[in-house]
């Protein structure tokens, strides 16, 4: 994740330099200040002075004007390096899921994809470009110090390394415990809201919406701390820094004074005294650089712990002899002795079962609760890995890509994902080339025609996850979207679950009479009977 978050050097490097820049003119606007005031105080010829009016002009216009190119340049690095990074994780995340994020709230997996990447940004922009101006700056400041008074320039020396050692210190003292969790609580605060607002309806119902609110209210307070003790950390530092640069400030003059006579005279002490306060003003980002680094990696860790190097145990993988197609024409798919286990699990979450599933077949699977159905729902679609014989057309599923598998073979799930959006573009993301009249067929031939003509057509919105619409609308929606997608082979993962008994045998007649129009093969999997002239075979699970 850091590696990623880098920009190139050559990207970067350009940034850098202006900063630089930036913090030179900074300082060198202060020391040339300091020695034109006190030698103009001397009154010498005007021509003794141009020279330091010139660079005083300079410094303030190059100090304005490197800042706002490193600005640019150092920001257009770091924005370049996030469209790679997004990509990175969410390749990194697509073998994984859904199956491999079952341990993940959906709100905190949410706030590691966006927050936690977005605060990748701040490797560059926070943590190296920051450090690396500030000690450049700090030797050359020390270098023109030490020529002009050796003894300053330890001085200096001496307070920058006491102030970049207590500095950072102070910071990770006061504030490093609250900078490392912070990511942790504003992905636990996200989870939180997600699962509040998700149930509002259920929480509503049975009078606990109160203690929903002080649950959310605890984790927005816990964010809350930790934002406030990074605020008093950097504040400790930023204080700590200033003091150091008024010591400095005094150690010069306790050793520049004695000093005065011969080539070092009252403007040069003025320049060496007044040096650190600018170069003081850069260091004082060095302990800000660690609290935002301890920030960076917290939040490369949550998504690396989701986004793992190696894809868990039980979740397929491609591997080099994953290069075969399923044959053409109708397809035939085949168990034999298969098995199956959650990641993580060490015991089988499915015993061995076979059968066969032939072209335009009504497979009915049964079984007890546990009893595997939703793990073969999950292992026919390649989200789980498996053990025995899986075949499609006489080809084991492990020599074809898992997405050319879900190709072939589409699920309906038992709570399928409505997206918060109308009617026409729940089913267009199944075929994003189809026309309002193909979509109003489809609804036709899943029995929602009417329904959807009386809410005024495909306009229509469902709400959140569906929240507008009923179960049994839902699964026929899912079955729509399947249809429009054309998947040889379809998997009913228990369509009747969300649906009132007494229109549970309705909606099955219904969806498998749509699925199985087209000759389509259908794997019907339902703890609630069906009739036997629907169906040409059952298997039995456990």
């Amino acid at each position: 994740m850091l590696r990623l978050a880098q920009p190139s050097l050559r990207r970067f490097l350009p940034g850098v330099l202006f900063g630089l820049l930036s913090a030179l003119c900074a300082v060198g606007l202060l020391a040339t200040a300091a020695w034109l005031i006190t030698r103009a105080a001397e009154m010498p010829p005007i021509l003794y002075l141009s020279a330091a009016m010139v660079g005083v002009r300079a410094f303030a216009l190059g100090r304005a004007a490197f800042r706002y190119v490193e600005r640019l340049t150092s920001h257009d690095a770091a924005f370049a390096t996030l469209p790679e990074l997004r990509v990175g994780v969410y390749e990194r995340l697509v073998p994984v899921a859904p199956d491999g994020l079952g341990g993940t709230r959906r709100g905190d997996l949410l706030t590691r994809l966006v927050s936690d990447v977005d605060e990748q940004q701040n490797l560059p922009l926070r943590v190296v470009q920051p450090l690396v101006v500030s000690a450049a700056a700090a030797v050359a400041s020390v270098v023109v110090v030490w020529v002009l008074l050796p003894a300053a320039g330890l001085v200096l020396l001496v307070a920058l390394v006491a102030a970049f050692v207590l500095g950072t210190v102070v910071n990770a003292v006061v504030s490093g415990r609250a900078e490392r969790e912070s990511a942790g609580l504003r992905g636990d605060y996200q989870a939180a809201l997600a699962d509040h607002l998700g149930a509002l309806d259920l929480l509503t119902a049975y009078g606990a919406l109160g203690a929903g609110r002080e649950a959310l209210a605890r984790a927005d307070a816990a964010l809350t701390s930790a934002g406030l003790r990074r605020s008093a950390g950097a504040g400790a530092a930023a204080a700590l820094v200033t003091l150091v640069s008024g010591a400095a400030t005094l150690g010069i003059l306790l050793v520049g004074v004695p000093a005065l006579g011969g080539g070092f005279d009252g403007p040069a002490l003025a320049l060496v005294a007044l040096v650190p306060m600018a170069v003081f003003e850069v260091v004082a980002m060095v302990p800000l650089a660690a609290g935002a680094w301890r920030q960076v990696a917290a939040s490369a860790d949550r998504i690396a712990t989701v986004v793992p190097d190696e894809v868990p145990a039980g979740i397929p993988v491609d591997g080099p002899e994953a290069a075969e197609a399923v044959p053409a024409g109708p397809v035939r798919l085949a168990l034999k002795g298969v098995t199956a286990r959650w990641p993580g699990a060490t015991v089988d979450a499915l015993s061995p079962v076979s059968f066969e599933v032939g072209p335009g077949d009504r497979v009915l699977v049964r079984g007890d609760s546990g009893a595997g159905k939703t793990t073969l729902a999950h292992v026919l679609v390649r989200f789980l890995d498996h053990g025995g014989e899986y075949t499609l057309g006489g080809v084991p599923v492990e020599r074809i890509p898992a997405d050319a598998v879900r190709r072939v073979v589409g699920l309906c799930e038992q709570r399928p994902y409505l997206f918060d959006d109308d009617i026409r573009q729940n089913l267009l993301f199944a075929r994003d080339t189809a026309t309002d009249a193909e979509l109003e067929a489809v609804l036709d031939r899943v029995g929602l025609g009417d329904w959807m003509r009386a809410r005024g057509g495909l306009t229509a919105r469902v709400g959140d996850r569906g929240a507008l619409v009923s179960g049994g609308q839902a699964q026929r929606i899912a079955l729509a979207r399947a249809l429009l997608a054309g998947f040889p082979v379809l998997v009913l993962d228990e369509p009747t679950a969300n649906v009132d008994p007494d229109r549970a045998d309705a909606l099955l007649r219904d969806l498998l009479a749509a699925a199985g129009d087209d000759g389509r093969s259908v794997v019907l999997i339902s703890h609630t009977p069906v009739p036997d002239e629907l169906l040409t075979r059952t298997v039995r699970l456990g």
